[in-house]
Protein backbone atom coordinates (compact mmCIF):
# COMPACT_ATOMS: atom_id res chain seq x y z
CA UNK A 1 0.00 0.00 0.00
CA UNK A 2 2.38 2.28 1.06
CA UNK A 3 4.34 1.46 -2.23
CA UNK A 4 1.23 2.04 -4.61
CA UNK A 5 1.33 5.44 -2.44
CA UNK A 6 4.36 7.06 -2.86
CA UNK A 7 4.43 6.07 -6.86
CA UNK A 8 2.25 8.90 -6.92
CA UNK A 9 4.21 11.90 -7.75
CA UNK A 10 2.29 14.14 -5.03
CA UNK A 11 2.36 12.07 -2.31
CA UNK A 12 6.02 12.04 -3.10
CA UNK A 13 6.34 15.93 -3.18
CA UNK A 14 4.60 16.04 0.07
CA UNK A 15 6.26 13.42 1.83
CA UNK A 16 9.62 14.91 0.42
CA UNK A 17 8.59 18.70 1.91
CA UNK A 18 7.75 16.97 5.47
CA UNK A 19 10.65 15.38 6.05
CA UNK A 20 12.75 18.36 4.82
CA UNK A 21 10.79 21.00 6.98
CA UNK A 22 11.14 18.14 10.33
CA UNK A 23 14.51 17.90 9.68
CA UNK A 24 15.29 21.66 9.19
CA UNK A 25 13.30 22.77 12.44
CA UNK A 26 15.46 19.99 14.21
CA UNK A 27 18.94 20.91 12.97
CA UNK A 28 18.14 24.74 13.32
CA UNK A 29 16.47 24.05 17.11
CA UNK A 30 19.93 22.27 18.12
CA UNK A 31 22.07 24.71 16.79
CA UNK A 32 19.47 28.23 18.10
CA UNK A 33 19.67 26.01 21.64
CA UNK A 34 23.33 26.51 21.78
CA UNK A 35 23.45 22.57 22.63
CA UNK A 36 26.60 22.42 20.09
CA UNK A 37 28.98 24.44 22.92
CA UNK A 38 27.90 21.95 25.62
CA UNK A 39 28.21 18.30 24.10
CA UNK A 40 32.31 18.56 24.45
CA UNK A 41 34.86 16.46 26.70
CA UNK A 42 34.52 18.42 29.23
CA UNK A 43 30.64 18.40 29.62
CA UNK A 44 31.17 15.05 29.54
CA UNK A 45 33.48 14.65 32.16
CA UNK A 46 31.30 16.93 34.35
CA UNK A 47 28.12 14.57 34.00
CA UNK A 48 30.23 11.37 34.08
CA UNK A 49 29.24 10.44 38.06
CA UNK A 50 25.72 10.70 37.41
CA UNK A 51 26.53 8.88 33.94
CA UNK A 52 27.79 6.50 35.90
CA UNK A 53 25.22 6.46 38.61
CA UNK A 54 22.59 5.46 35.76
CA UNK A 55 24.33 3.22 34.15
CA UNK A 56 24.60 0.78 37.35
CA UNK A 57 20.81 1.64 38.03
CA UNK A 58 19.09 1.66 34.74
CA UNK A 59 21.77 -0.16 32.51
CA UNK A 60 19.62 -1.10 29.68
CA UNK A 61 17.43 2.28 29.81
CA UNK A 62 20.45 4.15 29.32
CA UNK A 63 22.04 1.96 26.47
CA UNK A 64 18.39 1.90 24.75
CA UNK A 65 18.15 5.96 24.87
CA UNK A 66 21.63 6.45 23.93
CA UNK A 67 21.12 3.96 21.04
CA UNK A 68 18.06 6.72 19.94
CA UNK A 69 19.94 9.36 20.51
CA UNK A 70 22.76 8.11 18.21
CA UNK A 71 20.62 7.43 15.72
CA UNK A 72 18.88 10.85 15.48
CA UNK A 73 22.09 12.63 15.64
CA UNK A 74 23.31 10.18 12.39
CA UNK A 75 19.44 10.96 11.00
CA UNK A 76 19.89 14.66 11.16
CA UNK A 77 24.06 14.49 10.46
CA UNK A 78 24.32 16.11 13.57
CA UNK A 79 28.12 16.99 14.30
CA UNK A 80 28.33 15.07 17.42
CA UNK A 81 29.67 11.47 16.38
CA UNK A 82 33.05 12.31 17.99
CA UNK A 83 31.68 13.07 20.92
CA UNK A 84 29.22 10.41 20.89
CA UNK A 85 31.85 8.04 20.47
CA UNK A 86 33.85 8.73 23.22
CA UNK A 87 31.03 9.19 25.37
CA UNK A 88 30.49 5.52 24.36
CA UNK A 89 33.42 4.31 25.98
CA UNK A 90 33.28 6.55 28.69
CA UNK A 91 29.67 5.17 29.96
CA UNK A 92 29.60 1.60 28.46
CA UNK A 93 33.08 0.76 28.00
CA UNK A 94 35.09 -0.85 24.99
CA UNK A 95 33.37 -3.82 24.38
CA UNK A 96 29.36 -2.35 24.50
CA UNK A 97 30.13 0.72 23.92
CA UNK A 98 31.59 -0.59 20.47
CA UNK A 99 28.36 -2.86 19.59
CA UNK A 100 25.99 0.48 20.46
CA UNK A 101 28.19 2.54 18.31
CA UNK A 102 28.57 -0.03 15.46
CA UNK A 103 24.86 -0.94 15.29
CA UNK A 104 23.24 2.85 16.24
CA UNK A 105 25.52 4.44 13.37
CA UNK A 106 24.51 1.78 10.56
CA UNK A 107 21.16 1.90 11.79
CA UNK A 108 20.83 5.61 10.95
CA UNK A 109 22.80 5.66 7.80
CA UNK A 110 20.65 2.53 6.55
CA UNK A 111 17.38 5.35 7.61
CA UNK A 112 19.03 7.43 5.66
CA UNK A 113 19.77 5.67 2.68
CA UNK A 114 16.17 4.59 2.74
CA UNK A 115 14.67 7.88 3.22
CA UNK A 116 16.89 8.97 0.34
CA UNK A 117 15.57 5.87 -1.91
CA UNK A 118 12.05 5.88 -1.66
CA UNK A 119 11.41 9.97 -1.08
CA UNK A 120 14.20 11.68 -3.13
CA UNK A 121 15.96 9.23 -5.59
CA UNK A 122 13.61 9.37 -9.14
CA UNK A 123 13.74 12.90 -8.69
CA UNK A 124 17.26 13.26 -7.75
CA UNK A 125 18.30 10.68 -10.68
CA UNK A 126 16.70 12.42 -13.33
CA UNK A 127 18.46 16.00 -12.40
CA UNK A 128 21.94 14.00 -11.82
CA UNK A 129 22.05 10.79 -14.06
CA UNK A 130 25.83 11.83 -15.67
CA UNK A 131 26.92 12.17 -12.25
CA UNK A 132 25.58 9.13 -10.85
CA UNK A 133 26.51 7.09 -13.76
CA UNK A 134 30.06 6.51 -12.22
CA UNK A 135 29.01 5.28 -9.35
CA UNK A 136 26.32 2.70 -10.94
CA UNK A 137 29.55 1.33 -12.71
CA UNK A 138 32.19 0.92 -9.77
CA UNK A 139 28.88 -0.76 -7.88
CA UNK A 140 28.12 -2.77 -11.23
CA UNK A 141 31.80 -3.92 -11.48
CA UNK A 142 32.43 -4.54 -7.56
CA UNK A 143 29.01 -4.78 -5.69
CA UNK A 144 29.98 -4.50 -2.39
CA UNK A 145 33.70 -4.30 -2.50
CA UNK A 146 32.86 -0.84 -3.74
CA UNK A 147 31.06 0.51 -0.77
CA UNK A 148 33.63 -1.05 1.60
CA UNK A 149 36.41 0.45 -0.24
CA UNK A 150 34.47 4.17 0.99
CA UNK A 151 33.98 3.00 4.46
CA UNK A 152 37.41 1.56 4.54
CA UNK A 153 38.52 5.48 3.14
CA UNK A 154 36.79 8.32 4.73
CA UNK A 155 37.32 10.94 2.04
CA UNK A 156 33.86 11.28 1.36
CA UNK A 157 31.76 12.20 4.23
CA UNK A 158 29.83 10.04 6.04
CA UNK A 159 25.87 11.69 5.62
CA UNK A 160 27.07 12.11 1.76
CA UNK A 161 27.74 8.31 1.29
CA UNK A 162 24.55 7.74 2.83
CA UNK A 163 22.79 10.49 0.82
CA UNK A 164 24.19 8.72 -2.44
CA UNK A 165 23.94 5.38 -1.97
CA UNK A 166 20.40 5.86 -1.71
CA UNK A 167 19.95 6.76 -5.58
CA UNK A 168 21.72 3.29 -6.62
CA UNK A 169 19.99 0.33 -6.99
CA UNK A 170 22.13 -1.36 -4.45
CA UNK A 171 20.51 -3.79 -1.86
CA UNK A 172 19.44 -1.93 1.90
CA UNK A 173 20.73 -5.13 3.26
CA UNK A 174 24.00 -5.61 1.51
CA UNK A 175 24.69 -1.05 2.05
CA UNK A 176 23.76 -2.19 6.07
CA UNK A 177 26.41 -4.64 6.65
CA UNK A 178 29.04 -3.70 4.31
CA UNK A 179 28.62 0.28 6.57
CA UNK A 180 28.79 -1.48 9.93
CA UNK A 181 31.80 -3.99 9.02
CA UNK A 182 33.86 -1.01 7.02
CA UNK A 183 33.24 1.22 9.86
CA UNK A 184 33.78 -1.75 12.88
CA UNK A 185 37.96 -1.01 14.01
CA UNK A 186 37.64 2.68 13.51
CA UNK A 187 34.56 2.86 15.95
CA UNK A 188 36.39 0.58 18.20
CA UNK A 189 39.66 2.59 17.94
CA UNK A 190 37.66 5.68 19.36
CA UNK A 191 35.14 3.95 21.69
CA UNK A 192 39.07 2.72 23.10
CA UNK A 193 39.85 5.90 23.39
CA UNK A 194 37.08 7.12 25.27
CA UNK A 195 37.33 4.69 28.20
CA UNK A 196 39.90 7.17 29.08
CA UNK A 197 37.86 9.94 29.05
CA UNK A 198 37.52 10.38 33.19
CA UNK A 199 41.38 10.46 33.72
CA UNK A 200 41.69 12.99 30.79
CA UNK A 201 42.59 16.82 31.43
CA UNK A 202 41.86 16.92 27.05
CA UNK A 203 41.40 15.58 24.29
CA UNK A 204 45.37 15.47 24.16
CA UNK A 205 45.11 13.93 27.13
CA UNK A 206 42.98 10.88 25.73
CA UNK A 207 45.84 9.81 23.35
CA UNK A 208 48.33 6.75 24.50
CA UNK A 209 50.75 4.75 23.15
CA UNK A 210 48.18 2.07 22.92
CA UNK A 211 45.84 4.19 20.83
CA UNK A 212 49.08 5.93 18.69
CA UNK A 213 49.56 2.10 17.30
CA UNK A 214 45.87 1.84 16.92
CA UNK A 215 45.44 4.97 14.43
CA UNK A 216 48.71 3.66 12.53
CA UNK A 217 46.86 0.95 11.95
CA UNK A 218 44.08 2.72 10.90
CA UNK A 219 45.82 4.72 8.59
CA UNK A 220 47.71 1.27 7.18
CA UNK A 221 43.91 0.11 7.05
CA UNK A 222 42.73 1.38 3.68
CA UNK A 223 45.77 0.37 1.99
CA UNK A 224 46.05 -3.12 3.11
CA UNK A 225 42.22 -3.08 2.34
CA UNK A 226 42.52 -1.97 -1.29
CA UNK A 227 45.30 -4.89 -1.87
CA UNK A 228 42.29 -7.49 -0.08
CA UNK A 229 39.61 -5.93 -2.20
CA UNK A 230 42.14 -6.38 -5.59
CA UNK A 231 43.02 -9.80 -5.09
CA UNK A 232 39.21 -10.85 -3.52
CA UNK A 233 37.68 -9.05 -6.72
CA UNK A 234 40.35 -11.12 -9.08
CA UNK A 235 39.38 -14.12 -7.16
CA UNK A 236 35.80 -13.45 -8.05
CA UNK A 237 36.56 -12.80 -11.97
CA UNK A 238 38.95 -15.82 -12.40
CA UNK A 239 35.75 -18.02 -10.74
CA UNK A 240 33.22 -16.30 -12.70
CA UNK A 241 35.77 -17.66 -15.62
CA UNK A 242 36.17 -20.98 -14.87
CA UNK A 243 32.36 -21.40 -14.35
CA UNK A 244 31.47 -19.50 -17.76
CA UNK A 245 33.94 -22.10 -19.26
Amino acid sequence: MLEGMLSREPWRWLLRGVLVMVAVSAVTAFFVSGAQNHLDLETLQRSRAWLAAMQAAHPWRLAFTFLGVLIAVVLLSLPLLTVMTLAAGAIFGLFEGTVLMSFGSAIGAALVMLASRFVFKDALRRRFAHRLHKIDAGIERDGAFYLLNIRLVPIVPFFVVNLLMGLTHMRAWTFYWVTQTGMLVGTAVYVNAGTRVAQAGSVRDLVSLPMIVSLALLAVLPFASRWMIKRARHWRHERRWHTHR
